[in-house]
């Protein structure tokens, strides 16, 4: 079994003569090669399902069959178990996969793989020493193909053939000094299935993440950390294709769960970290906002309201004022995505996150235990005073009450299930409701906004009645919540 480690960036065909013009190419030789993959899978995607992929290659004469592993990437960057052999096309001998459970998956199902998609590219490779490191820098152009449609492949991919990690970051930096390149997720054959399934874009939501009390808390929150890129990243797509809703909705979560993170393992980190990227999302995280703040408005703040009042004047003018508002809202997040500058804080951050190393010798589970009480008491606090907050305080409640949620999300592998679910029941049920009463409170600031000093009875007085009637509801849900036991020590 090898490790393929492997950093993949989207690059634009518009810009593959400036890439091949890069200095870093100039005078070092280069490879050829025209790769026909074949993808194969069971008629119900057993091995897709397995997070595993398996290919028959020709390469020139020579033909090899690979076994990968499906693991997800951040911030472009893979590490993938990889078994590969020469083979005779057709011919599925998983031998030389010495990973015991995984080969006889692979037998128990040979009988039944058949063609799903294929890959036609041509390579060109360049050998590159950087740092300490010998890295393969490939550029693949060509399509993915499945069940007659198309797909082009335009992309750089880094390989680290030996050396260290850090050496690729350092290698991308110095291309992308240059040139435009994007990380990117997705691999070719998790394009190809998509293509195969013919399978609509779809939003991302956050999985939950392997960590375990094995692990330090820096192991910890790396695997976190990447697993919020991953997220964000998975939703880039639709942002560029016209930012749906839920798009913005869950690429927005992935921020505000990253910097929830960022500062729950604050104690674990170095100071200069948490400084630098505790800041670096904010810009992006409040384009993201302000689009998701007008969608909310527009799509289930306004239509009641109009459903009532359906011949108001101002309600007409207001709801083409907020459409007005949508659209240059996802023109500024496309705007962002389209600098320079964003690409490549996704791989100093990606950099950054792998580079960190343990400054404090305490147990995973000691430090979970001691983040979520210190998080607990912080909003016990305010919960218990709740009648006497201004709405400011109130608001702030409303923050700590997520990061807490987030903090039990992060760490849920670690936490007892004894009363857990209940308690992350009461939780959720308490959350949405102060969000609902901020969704009232942004819809105040959201129609003065659209309209100015222009009147808009109908709507503040809605939206005020709304407000009125889930404030009521959060004295009995702050004590459901102030009596549920969690099982923490």
């Amino acid at each position: 079994m090898a490790t393929e480690i492997e950093l993949k960036l989207r690059l634009d065909p518009k810009n593959v003569r400036k890439l091949l013009a890069h200095p870093l190419l100039t005078g070092t030789p280069s490879s050829k090669q025209h790769l026909l993959n074949t993808y194969y899978d069971t008629p119900e995607l057993a091995l897709r399902a397995r997070r595993v992929a398996m290919r028959f290659r020709k390469k020139g004469w020579e033909w090899l069959l690979t076994v990968k592993s499906a693991e997800p990437a951040s911030g472009g960057l893979a590490v993938r178990n990889e078994w590969e052999t020469a083979a005779v096309p057709g011919v599925f001998d998983f031998t030389h996969v010495d990973a015991t459970e995984l080969r006889n998956f692979l037998e128990q199902h040979r009988d039944r793989l058949e063609p799903a998609f294929t890959t036609d590219f041509r390579r060109q490779a360049w050998l590159l020493p950087c740092g300490e490191s010998l890295i393969e820098m490939a550029l693949d152009r060509g399509h993915i193909a499945a069940r007659g449609r198309r797909e082009a492949i335009c992309e750089v991919e880094l390989e680290l053939v030996s050396g260290r990690i850090e050496d690729i970051f350092a290698l991308t930096r110095q291309l992308q000094a240059q040139i435009n390149l994007h990380p990117a997720v997705a691999s070719k054959a998790e394009r190809g299935y998509r293509l195969y399934l013919d399978e609509p874009r779809q939003a991302f939501r956050a999985k939950p993440l392997p960590i375990n009390a094995r692990q330090t808390p820096v192991a910890a929150f790396r695997i976190i950390a990447l697993g919020c890129l991953e997220h964000f990243q998975r939703n880039e797509e639709g942002l560029l294709a016209g930012g749906e809703a839920e798009f913005i909705h869950q690429a927005r979560v992935a921020l505000r769960r990253l910097r929830s993170a960022i500062k729950l393992f604050a104690p674990a980190l170095p100071e200069d970290f948490v400084a630098a990227y505790g800041r670096s999302w904010q810009t992006l995280a409040g384009a993201l906002g302000d689009a998701r703040n007008w969608d909310v408005f527009l799509e289930e703040t306004l239509p009641p309201i109009h459903a009532a009042f359906p011949h108001n004047h101002d309600l007409h003018r207001l709801r083409n004022e907020a459409r007005r508002r949508v659209k240059s809202a996802r023109h500024a997040i496309k705007h962002l995505l389209a600098l320079k500058e964003y690409p490549r804080l996704m791989v100093e951050f990606t950099a950054a996150v792998h580079a960190l190393t343990d400054t404090v010798d305490i147990p995973l589970k000691r430090f979970a235990d001691e983040r979520i009480a210190a998080h607990t008491r912080s909003v016990r606090k305010m919960a218990e005073q709740y009648d006497t907050l201004t709405p400011e305080q109130r608001h702030i409640m409303r923050l700590r009450f997520k990061k807490l949620r987030y903090a039990m999300e992060f760490m849920t592998p670690l936490l007892p299930t004894r009363g857990m679910k209940t308690y992350l029941n009461t939780l959720a049920k308490l959350q949405e409701t102060l969000g609902l009463i901020n969704d009232q409170v942004t819809a105040e600031l959201l129609i003065n906004e659209a309209l100015g000093q222009k009147s808009a009875t109908a709507a503040h007085g809605w939206v005020a009645g709304r407000h009125e009637l889930l404030i009521g509801r959060v004295p009995e849900l702050l004590a459901a919540w102030l009596k549920a036991d969690p099982g923490l020590s």
